[in-house]
């Protein structure tokens, strides 16, 4: 009898993320979608996740900005499933796709390297393939999801492909303009900053999900404005926080970083083995390369880079690890010939104050549109359907590119190239 009890004991175990968005996160492993995702987490690859900052560098802006891809993976993860639990109201053979649609959410992000979408930037690296690669062939994932299905690995592989065109249900809930990874961090990085643009109205959009007649998922009349609130949202979050002219310099110094020592490989550098494979070699990392580099890694490489280096890199690490940053003016009134002009000027200036201009000086542009129709999601009423920018001006408007463009450099010359934007500005 007793043994009887500890069987029913084990069996019923649950376990409680408690969040700061969803509140509590339960997992019930007497469910067996629920039971493979506690197996999932419990992986060393997904554990990663947690030394690897949802916001990379913004840290150094945003104090509170220290989540981890770990804790976002979980809330993408409880998204997807209120969006299951609402869907399978209007389509209960949509039961079907549970465990792809729970596995890929909580999936999705595995691939990311040091610092999340810095790494795109810096390393020769696409977190979208990785997380891919991890999940077909990393075998401590891929033997979890083939106990609850073989075809998983593929299934959820084939999810984070992104030429895939977006037309099936559970491709638009894991990549499209409105899916589960975008309704969190909007809500989870506005919480961590401090700000309020992105406070979106969660359950309104999701009461408002329901299925089209091609089959795909829809937006039913209702849920627009909270659509529409929704990319207002994140177009606000990309101008004030994601693009912000100090995550563009911090970037700037790491991508100068890699590239000082990839041109300078001759000389003595620490650096130990799996990420030299990430600077130099990044189409040779295997799974234990890829997974002993995370945040602390790298930043201990930059501390010993202060410390022990040769220079520029020195400095460079020491202004990015002390945030004694550059300083970086918008650009982005004056036109492509003055904005050579302003970089000219201010190369020469670098040069008189003993700076390298090809390394502490330099343009950074950046382009964001609001929206990008995929056909994703369409508002259906129940006799027509629509597509969203078709339905809303305010969606068409946010289909414009936006751009901006910011002028690097030294802070010991900000006085003499801010004059000289100021005179370009009244010419043009």
């Amino acid at each position: 009898m007793n043994g009887k009890r500890l069987a029913l004991k084990i069996m019923s175990i649950k376990r409680i993320f408690h969040d700061p968005i969803h509140k509590e996160i339960v997992f019930d492993s007497r469910k067996p979608e629920e039971l493979m995702i506690m197996e999932l987490i419990d992986t060393t690859a997904f554990q990663r996740l947690r030394r690897i900052k949802q916001l990379g560098a913004a840290s150094l802006l945003f104090h509170g900005a220290e989540s981890s891809r770990f804790t976002h993976s979980i809330g993408v993860f409880c998204i997807a499933r209120k969006i299951y639990n609402r869907l399978i109201e209007s389509k209960s053979s949509f039961d079907e796709n549970k465990f792809v649609l729970y596995g890929a959410s909580l999936l999705h992000d595995l691939g990311h390297g040091p610092l999340s979408h810095t790494s795109e930037a810096i390393f020769e690296h696409n977190h979208e393939k990785w997380s891919q690669n991890l999940v077909k062939n990393y075998p401590p994932i891929n033997k979890v999801l083939k106990k609850y299905d073989k075809e998983l690995p593929k299934q959820i592989g084939e999810l984070f492909e992104s030429k895939q065109l977006f037309s099936k249900p559970l491709k638009t809930l894991i990549s499209s303009e409105i899916d589960c990874d975008r309704l969190d961090y909007l809500l989870r990085d506005s919480y961590n900053t401090g700000t309020k643009y992105g406070l979106v109205d969660l359950e309104r959009i999701i009461s408002g999900l329901t299925f089209s007649p091609d089959g795909n998922i829809a937006i039913k009349p209702k849920g627009v404005i909270a659509i529409e609130h929704f990319l207002v949202l994140r177009n606000l979050m990309y101008r004030t926080i994601y693009n912000h002219r100090i995550n563009e310099i911090s970037t700037w110094l790491l991508e100068q970083i890699m590239s000082t020592i990839r041109n300078n490989f001759e000389k003595k550098i620490w650096i130990d083995k799996s990420l030299y494979k990430w600077i130099f070699t990044p189409k040779n990392l295997n799974f234990d390369d890829f997974i002993k580099n995370d945040d602390i890694t790298f930043y201990y490489h930059l501390i010993r880079w202060k410390d022990e280096s040769f220079e520029p890199l020195s400095t460079l690490c020491r202004m990015f690890i002390d945030r004694d940053f550059l300083k970086a003016s918008d650009i982005s009134f004056l036109s492509q010939i003055d904005r050579l002009k302003i970089l000219a000027f201010a190369r020469k200036l670098c040069e008189k104050n003993n700076y390298d201009a090809e390394i502490f000086c330099g343009i950074k542009e950046r382009s964001f549109k609001g929206f990008e129709s995929n056909n994703a999601l369409k508002i259906w009423d129940g006799t027509y359907q629509y597509s969203l920018e078709n339905s809303s001006p305010l969606i068409r408007s946010l289909m414009k590119c936006g751009e901006s463009s910011l002028i690097v450099y030294p802070k010991e010359i900000k006085s003499e190239i801010v004059k000289q934007i100021s005179v370009l500005k009244k010419i043009s």
